[in-house]
């Protein structure tokens, strides 16, 4: 048992599950913010583009039943809207971070060499033009 709980708190105190429980939380709280986006901007402008049309009054009725295929339409579109923002925002993300990516690589690329480093490279230097020397002979 003691065994286990050691087992337990490494797993626990991984960055790995510390940064999924970060990660689920502020995805929640995003969903939130994109489900507004949809419900109240989106989905009354597309609504409008479609003359006014509300899928979710939309239902059919069969013996004592009725089917609201409506509501099940209305909820593919969200669904679409939602992952359409997603894609939009990632694609976002992953630009901006390449762009830092690229800055830090400029910035490494841009340090000065060491003494040593320079000392190095003209005895490579020297050395390539000596044995091109004598090859030419």
């Amino acid at each position: 048992m003691k065994k286990m709980l050691q087992e337990f708190k490494e797993f626990i105190s991984r960055g790995n599950v510390l940064d999924l429980a970060v990660g689920v939380i502020v995805g929640g709280a995003f969903s939130s913010i994109v489900t507004s986006l949809v419900n109240n901007i989106l989905t009354p402008i597309i609504g409008l583009l479609l003359g006014g049309v509300n899928f979710v009054g939309l239902s059919i009725n069969f013996r004592n039943t009725t089917i609201y295929y409506g509501a099940f339409i209305q909820s593919i579109i969200d669904f679409l809207i939602v992952a359409a923002c997603i894609f939009v925002i990632v694609k976002l993300v992953n630009k901006l971070s390449k762009l830092g990516h690229k800055k830090e690589e400029e910035k490494e690329a841009e340090a000065p060499k060491d003494e040593n480093t320079v000392l190095l490279e003209e005895i490579r230097d020297l050395l390539k033009k000596q044995n091109s020397s004598k090859k030419a002979k």
